[in-house]
């Protein structure tokens, strides 16, 4: 199934049901079904082609999921940006994909002001909001979204797409820091997104609370999944305020709730969670990085009644790679659990399958495996291989086929649901003139999971204070790329060879 008939087999089947929630504000599948196909009429019209690609630059919102499902219709790619970003990081991305249009926030508009007269091959710009936010010059059509909703034609375009045409490019670091585009086809999605319907037993009566971003793998996934069965998501990016939140999954009566590790953390920690009546919660789902075994702890005890799915995954197989089941939460604890439905995973060293106990690094095959990085062959030959879908984890797998999470071949940094690439922020700081040289490590955070550590060398003459050095980071970082901790050395801890050895690092704390 082509991922837009998600939303349009559920207009058919419950067009008067709730698909998504808002700030208070409703949308029926019906009515959010013919507000996409105005959308991709649209698109059509203005030249927007099968295979091109739509960058989306809205937080995660209604208009955002029609945005989604309209540039499906239409035959084209969906390019979601992260919103917390920077004109330098929004146009390297834009120049990247090229894409035949842009659907934008008019308080993210200034973020293109300069890029458009750059985006040779653009047909159009869409503004939620006033298209006087974006005054560009540019020869492309500029269209208020609320314009198209109220004149454009509301019927399907029912364009000719293939299974296995793209359907998504979603940007991550990667392992170098250089900016990936993860191709994912209309397969890939559909295919990950029934793996997890499978195993979740989700209905057209579940109700999600997604905090999650949907430019972000796992949260678009949430949307998927209950979009596939007619359930409702609940949208709430408030999470800096958990008890908002915690008002509304009470007020709605959510079945789900998902987070990363450092979501559970703020829940437990920080949030009046454990004072409400959560008995209409069925079930929670936590991915993104491991989760202590004391922390899952208190959650089975603040809520024993809910089913807890333990998971792991990478952008690269559409989300979701493997599962435990909550029935074996304490007899695996610390494990990722099995492969899901449709998933194969296997253990290996040097492409020999290792035997319980040994470590080597996780392989997977499967229909949710990437297509490959959007004009990158030589990466995608880096971890796509005959085998399957090089991760970039080392696991052992025990005498009962569950696998466990010893370390990560990259030195990505999680903090909270972002992926943060040390080069990135190494290379930022390289253009402070005071600098000698960096290292960026995670270090452990209870909250965040990990924080980022910013080890520097300064100029013996230098006089740059810890003040000094974030204010620099914070002008051309975006701010969850900002270190929180400043350790100024006289050196950095090397190899014979010269490569700094950042476990000293990490483990000095």
């Amino acid at each position: 199934m082509l991922v837009h008939r998600f939303l349009e087999t559920s207009a058919d089947r419950y067009p008067d049901h709730d698909a998504l929630v808002h700030l208070g504000e409703r949308i029926s599948y019906l009515d959010l079904e013919h507000r996409a196909n105005r959308l991709a009429n649209t698109m059509l019209e203005s030249g927007v082609k099968s295979g091109d690609r739509v960058a989306v630059l809205i937080d995660s919102s209604i208009n955002y999921v029609i945005a989604y499902f309209a540039i499906l219709k239409a035959g084209a790619a969906v390019v979601a940006l992260n919103t917390v970003t920077t004109a330098k990081i929004v146009r390297n991305v834009l120049k990247d994909c090229r894409p035949s249009a842009v659907i934008v926030h008019e308080k993210r508009a200034a973020l293109l002001k300069e890029i458009i007269p750059e985006l040779t091959e653009l047909k159009m710009v869409v503004v939620d909001g006033s298209v006087d936010s974006l005054e560009n010059g540019h020869s492309s059509r500029t269209v208020a979204l609320d314009d198209v909703f109220r004149s454009a034609d509301p019927g399907r375009p029912g364009k000719d797409i293939r299974a296995g045409a793209l359907a998504s490019i979603i940007y991550t670091s990667g392992t170098t820091g250089d900016p990936r585009g993860v191709m994912l086809s209309h397969l890939n999605l559909q295919s990950n997104t029934d793996a997890i319907v499978e195993y979740l037993h989700l209905t057209h009566e579940d109700k999600v609370m997604a905090c999650l971003p949907f430019f972000y793998s796992y949260g678009n996934s949430l949307l998927l999944t209950h979009f596939r069965v007619g359930g409702t998501v609940v949208i709430d990016g408030r999470f800096a305020f958990p008890n908002v939140v915690l008002e509304v999954m009470s007020e709605e009566k959510v079945t789900g709730f998902s987070g990363v590790p450092s979501t559970f953390a703020i829940l437990m920690h920080k949030s009046n969670f454990t004072k409400y009546n959560w008995d209409h919660l069925r079930y929670l789902t936590q991915a993104g990085g491991p989760m202590t075994p004391a922390l899952t702890m208190k959650i089975t005890q603040a809520v024993p009644q809910v089913k807890i799915f333990i998971m792991y995954g990478q952008t690269e197989a559409s989300a979701r790679l493997s599962y435990l089941e909550p029935d074996m939460l304490f007899e695996k604890i610390g494990s990722i659990g099995k492969a899901i439905p449709g998933v194969t995973l296997t253990v290996r060293d040097n492409g020999r399958v290792c035997q319980p106990g040994e470590v080597g690094e996780i392989v997977a095959q499967g229909d949710n495996i990437m297509m490959g990085y959007w004009n990158q062959p030589e990466a995608t030959a880096g971890v796509l291989k005959e085998d399957g879908l090089h991760t970039g984890d080392l696991a052992l797998c025990d005498d009962d086929g569950y696998l466990f999470i010893v370390s990560r071949k990259s030195d990505m940094i999680k903090s909270g649901a972002h992926r943060i690439s040390p080069k990135e922020i190494e290379e930022a700081l390289a253009e402070h003139d005071d600098i000698i040289e960096s290292a960026v490590v995670g270090i452990p955070d209870e909250i965040m999971g990990e924080v980022i550590k910013a080890v520097v060398v300064l100029r013996s003459d230098s006089t740059a204070t810890e003040r000094d050095i974030l204010r620099h980071c914070q002008r051309s970082l975006p701010p969850f790329k900002v270190p929180k901790v400043i350790e100024f050395r006289n050196n950095l801890p090397k190899t014979a060879s010269g490569k700094v050895r950042r476990h000293v690092l990490r483990e000095a704390g």
